[in-house]
């Protein structure tokens, strides 16, 4: 999955931005953003500050990791249960 070429402090200074009163077009043209970014972070990450956002996107990145790493074990076990069968 591509990263996002935004810091969680930008994504959260963008989105006070709005809170401030600046429409989504001024945002958008400002910062470089597309509009569906900006109502997709909106949506995900509202009320949050910069700290915050930042620990959530670490929590999603070591989740990503376990994740792949559960893959690669339940693999393996999977080969190795195959290879005992085929012995037996």
């Amino acid at each position: 999955m591509r990263r996002s070429k935004f810091s969680p402090t930008q994504i959260a200074t963008i989105l006070k931005a709005f809170d401030t009163g600046k429409t989504v077009v001024e945002i958008t043209r400002e910062y470089g953003v597309s509009s569906a970014s900006f109502y997709k972070w909106r949506s995900k990450y509202a009320g949050m500050n910069a700290k915050e956002l930042k620990r959530l996107k670490q929590l999603e990145d070591e989740n990503r990791k376990l994740k792949q790493m559960y893959a690669t074990l339940a693999l393996d076990h999977q080969m190795a249960k195959e290879i005992i069968e085929k012995k037996l």
